[in-house]
């Protein structure tokens, strides 16, 4: 069964970095492209960065266009958010994600907290 584990999360001020990561098992990861989600308090889940299976393709949202890079290591089956000049209004759970066809599958997410 597949499953997604993410961590590294926390609690920055505005201006600094943090680095997510998921953890991919149960499924042939390297055949997928994967998400990343998040969930901001009383707001709409965002789909903040999205990569094709291989990693040669990416994809953002504006809001976070040239500070965030997603990247993924198919050999490991893990996937990583690079968050840089982190704002506040970047705090929300963020999501490991990724749709097979006929489901989605999300993670526990991954508490991101920017506040000076």
């Amino acid at each position: 069964q597949a499953q997604l584990v993410e961590s590294g999360g926390g609690l920055v001020q505005p201006g600094e970095s943090l680095r997510l990561s998921c953890a991919a098992s149960g499924f042939a990861f390297s055949n997928n492209a994967m998400s990343w989600h998040r969930q901001a308090p009383g707001k709409e889940r965002e789909d903040v960065a999205s990569i094709s299976s291989t990693g040669g393709w990416t994809n953002y949202a504006d809001s976070v266009k040239g500070r965030f890079t997603i990247s993924r290591d198919n050999v490991k089956n893990m996937m990583y958010l690079q968050m840089n000049s982190l704002k506040s209004e970047d705090t929300g759970v963020y999501y490991c994600t990724f749709w097979d066809g006929y489901r989605s599958y999300w993670g526990q997410g991954a508490q991101v907290t920017v506040s000076s």
